[in-house]
């Protein structure tokens, strides 16, 4: 294993926060593999680049010669994480649950080395707890201490409603780390209280505490906001190759050095010479970005793929053609009493808008094309015979050819 110094410069590159410093200099000094504890409640189907950036580190711990438990949450996605809440989130059912828990395995194992990896689900010792066991350890918690949380002091502050089952989720993912002697846990920087509670309740029970690393949360292609798909500027792990390409291209070149640290496969020490050539004018944004998009393209559909992406992306932005492989829509031309085609509702029929309305957003703001010529504003009704077998385009990215 690498010197305990030279693994925390590569275990600090992008992280937030580490609590306590020197408890993980300690652990690592003992020149012994760590066990490196991620939980993860699968509330979604599928995830993103964002969602991937905790395990983009475990995945950097792997690499030092470290253990990862990945704990998928099904136990706790019963109650529903509070993190960042104003109100009490839906509660799941089991088989809701365990239906988005597999595809996230799925996705997390593009990443994690299995060799290296546990795969634990939390249900296997909390669904068993009696009421005696769920005293024990609730008990060892005050309200006081929990209402310290920001979300639920905000919400009582507020007269907002707090179900009593919620003060569980801190508690239940703190037992976590308890079950399976945690050396280091994981989280984005809104679940440090529950990474501390789980510190917490280790030393409560005579073991050694566990060390609470928090990383940042991962903005969208927008630059601003959180990436999330309820923002529509997201970069799933299951995007094409070539839409995955276009949107990393279009997020800001001022966080291109946060997605590299948090995001791609490049090394530490790779990525510290990119942010000095970018600092001092050495290196130009667009190239260095588009071997972002490449690298991140890479690592979830391979080399190949990357290459296609970057080639496609160049016909579509470069040379102003349509992309290659354009999907077809088997379109419904038959016209209306005027002998036209209502455009805005095909642009939503061919998945390219959410509706209508917003089709005829988009062609009012020039975003929409028909064989490479604009459609102009307020032409929402066109004639069919300009659409058959036509491309239509919505945007930079999205095509159809019509059937």
């Amino acid at each position: 294993m690498l010197a305990p110094e030279e693994q925390l410069r590569i275990i600090k590159s992008g992280v937030f926060e580490i609590k306590p410093e020197e408890l993980l200099i300690k652990k690592l000094k003992r020149d012994e593999p760590l066990n490196i504890k991620l939980g993860v409640d699968p509330t979604a189907p599928d995830i993103h680049i964002g969602h991937a950036v905790p395990l983009r580190k475990l995945r950097a711990f792997q690499d030092l010669g470290h253990h990862v438990t990945l704990i998928i949450g099904d136990g706790t996605a019963l109650i529903g994480d509070p993190s960042g809440r104003n109100s009490t989130r839906p509660q799941l059912t089991s088989e809701q649950v365990a239906a988005n828990a597999q595809t996230y395995v799925n996705q997390a194992f593009k990443i994690l080395d299995p060799e290296k990896t546990t795969l634990r689900h939390n249900s296997e010792w909390l669904l068993s707890m009696g009421l005696e066991d769920i005293l024990k350890v609730t008990g060892l918690f005050t309200v006081a201490r929990i209402l310290e949380r920001d979300d639920f002091s905000k919400r009582y502050n507020g007269n907002l409603p707090i179900g009593v089952h919620e003060f569980l989720y801190p508690i239940m993912q703190a037992y976590d780390s308890v079950m399976i002697k945690a050396d280091v846990e994981l989280g984005g920087t809104d679940q440090l209280f529950n990474l501390m509670a789980g510190r917490e309740l280790m030393e409560k029970m005579g073991m050694e505490p566990q060390v609470c690393l928090t990383l940042p949360l991962l903005e969208g292609t927008d630059g601003v906001r959180k990436m999330s798909k309820s923002y529509g500027n997201y970069v799933g792990l299951t995007d094409e190759p070539a839409d995955m390409f276009g949107k990393v291209m279009s997020i800001p070149d001022e966080i291109m050095v946060k997605y590299f640290r948090l995001a791609s496969t490049l090394s530490v020490d790779e990525i510290d010479s990119i942010e000095a050539g970018l600092a001092a004018g050495e290196l130009h944004p667009n190239k260095v970005k588009r071997q972002l998009a490449a690298n991140i393209v890479a690592a979830y559909h391979g080399e190949e793929a990357a290459g296609a992406a970057e080639a496609d992306f160049d016909r579509v932005f470069k040379n102003h053609d349509a992309p290659k492989d354009i999907p077809e829509f088997a379109a419904d031309l038959t016209p209306n009493d005027e002998g036209k085609v209502y455009l805005a509702k095909l642009i939503a029929d061919a998945g390219l808008a959410k509706s209508a309305g917003e089709a005829r957003r988009l062609i009012d703001g020039g975003g929409v094309k028909v064989n490479g010529a604009a459609i102009p504003a307020k032409e929402y009704n066109v004639d069919p015979s300009m659409l058959a077998g036509a491309v239509l385009q919505v945007g930079k990215r999205k095509f159809v050819r019509l059937a």
